[in-house]
């Protein structure tokens, strides 16, 4: 998350300002793209050993009809998916632009929808559709 807001930070202050795509900034779009692939990664396994999801797997035509089970087995995995395809778009987008203003717009843009659709995804404590607290007792 920090270097998502970071490159998009990058890519708006980038368009504004007129300056250079420099090699800092292919390095922060890359590195991004990069960050983003490792949490999915951490994401499936944590998918895979999760108790709540085992149930939504193995209960399918129970579960799919609660909505905090249903958010966590399948609405929240698909949208973080949806938003690092996104964001691997937007960089294999920018890396191909021919001018730098092209290349920071097009951060910024797919950046910026991958940022929204994480955002809407996280399972927030004012959340509707989940009332899990962040932090738990263990």
């Amino acid at each position: 998350m920090v270097s998502l807001l970071f490159a998009i930070f990058r890519a708006f202050s980038g368009c504004f300002s007129s300056r250079k795509f420099s090699r800092l900034d292919n390095a922060i779009r890359h590195w991004t793209a990069t960050i983003a692939h490792v949490q999915l990664i951490f994401g499936l396994v944590l998918y895979f050993i999760s108790p709540i999801v085992n149930y939504f797997l193995h209960n399918f035509s129970d579960a799919v009809h609660r909505r905090e089970i249903r958010f966590f087995g399948m609405e929240h995995s698909l949208m973080m998916m949806t938003a690092v395809v996104v964001i691997t778009i937007g960089s294999a987008k920018a890396k191909r632009k021919q001018t730098d203003l092209e290349k920071f717009k097009t951060m910024a843009l797919w950046y910026g929808i991958g940022l929204l659709i994480i955002l809407s995804s996280i399972p927030w404590a004012f959340s509707p559709l989940t009332s899990r607290p962040s932090f738990r007792p263990f």
